[in-house]
């Protein structure tokens, strides 16, 4: 995970002030101006795109009210950043209160707090708590898992194309690794393909799933996985990464979470803070599991009463408790989408169906180009994904930065930027 940070961090030459990016929440000028300014012809927009009034998002949980004349002026000191798939909302209101609170307590280790919040997550995924392994955010999970299930004949079988800690774990410890090809036009691949790599080997297997997937934003068939799971054989062990689950609008999609409820004892699914809860910074992650399984994983995580930090601890514990800003979190992420593939439609740019806080989409010029263009105007993008050469993974920020960011593709094409 480390060397992935620090690409990112020198493709887009952040320093300390990356700390101080601004914040849009808050900010909630009325919706009509939203419609008004969506209404703008793209010449109009590029012409005085800069400049112009942007208008953000309602916020049921800001404690003033919004100003009728907030404009977003990102600056090399404070960019836009959609690097890193982070929630630009912040975190809920209750969340922030509480790990403010609890500073004042963290000369104390917060093990009298861990079971109140080990029982609200259980209880949301209908396990017992003791199918709940807390982790300091979901990568930690990964590493644990894969190290707790290595063995020399072991081989971790993964998508061409996905998130790379579990692939970057796994050759930490010498497994063998089948990169499962993807296709070139939509970066999916098959699950029949990946059931064929396990089926073909004679020794243990662990299939490495990111769903919806990381950086692609699209969605496997609940159905298929489901199957395979069901039918699998003893000595094959899922992790399902289910960091973005809560962004999907698939109907069809289901948590991973149910096998685990319905007595699966060869799945673990992980899941973390850091997306929809807005929590990245506090590094609270958990996987779900058959409690024998987590038990073998929890001798390679530090005891989870300890590995987690009081303000963390606290932070999670509301965030659970406030069901109505993950509904507001949710929403303002689909409309952040719908603005952005709106304008990504009039520059006839190629995008993946998103599920996610991010957008895969083709680019027209390479990307390290674009990645300097784009931070002229002071915006941030994410890394490349090789072998997915011509694309751009494009994080969400909140719907008034989504505006700006358009407005500035918009200005881009006009001028013959891209």
């Amino acid at each position: 995970m480390t060397d992935v940070v620090e690409q990112d961090v020198a493709e887009q030459g952040i320093v300390g002030a990356q700390g101080k990016a601004a914040s849009a929440t808050g900010r909630a000028p009325a919706s009509r101006s939203r419609r008004g300014f969506l209404g703008m012809s793209g010449a109009a927009i590029a012409g005085a795109a800069l400049g112009q009034f942007l208008p953000g998002i309602p916020n049921a949980f800001a404690k003033e009210a919004p100003s009728s004349t907030a404009v977003l002026a990102p600056s090399a000191q404070a960019p836009v950043r959609l690097n890193y798939n982070e929630n630009a909302l912040g975190m809920a209101p209750a969340a922030q209160r509480a790990a403010t609170a609890s500073i004042a307590h963290s000369n104390r280790y917060p093990f009298a707090h861990m079971g109140k919040l080990q029982l609200l997550v259980a209880t949301h995924h209908k396990v017992t708590p003791e199918s709940v392994l807390f982790t300091p955010g979901s990568s930690d999970a990964i590493r644990a898992s894969v190290l707790a299930h290595a063995t020399p004949d072991t081989q971790l079988v993964i998508p061409e194309l996905t998130y790379g800690d579990g692939a970057l774990y796994a050759g930490f410890y010498d497994l063998a690794i089948n990169k499962v090809p993807s296709s070139r036009e939509d970066w999916s691949f098959k699950i029949s393909d990946m059931q064929q790599a396990v089926a073909d080997h004679a020794g243990p297997s662990i299939v490495y799933l990111v769903n919806p997937n990381n950086p692609t934003s699209t969605i496997i068939s609940s159905d298929a996985l489901y199957a395979w799971v069901n039918n699998s054989r003893a000595d094959t062990l899922f992790i399902i990464d289910e960091a973005y689950a809560e962004f999907v609008n698939d109907p069809a999609f289901r948590s991973a979470d149910s096998l685990v409820s319905g007595g699966a004892r060869n799945v673990l699914v992980l899941k973390t803070f850091s997306k929809i809860h807005a929590m990245a910074g506090l590094r609270v992650g958990y996987a779900v599991g058959d409690a024998e399984r987590l038990e073998k994983v929890s001798h390679f995580v530090e005891d989870d009463s300890m590995t987690l930090s009081y303000p963390g601890v606290m932070a999670a514990t509301a965030s659970m408790q406030s069901p109505e800003f993950l509904v507001h979190s949710k929403q303002s992420n689909d409309e952040s989408r719908a603005i952005f593939t709106a304008a990504l439609d009039e520059l006839g740019w190629e995008y993946l169906p998103g599920q996610t806080n991010f957008v895969f989409h083709r680019i027209s010029t390479p990307l390290k180009e674009f990645q300097t263009a784009m931070k002229e105007r002071h915006v941030l993008i994410g890394r490349a994904f090789p072998p997915a050469d011509g694309w751009c993974r494009m994080s969400l920020g909140t719907p008034e930065e989504m505006h700006y960011v358009s407005a500035v593709l918009r200005e881009m094409k006009a001028k013959g930027v891209v």
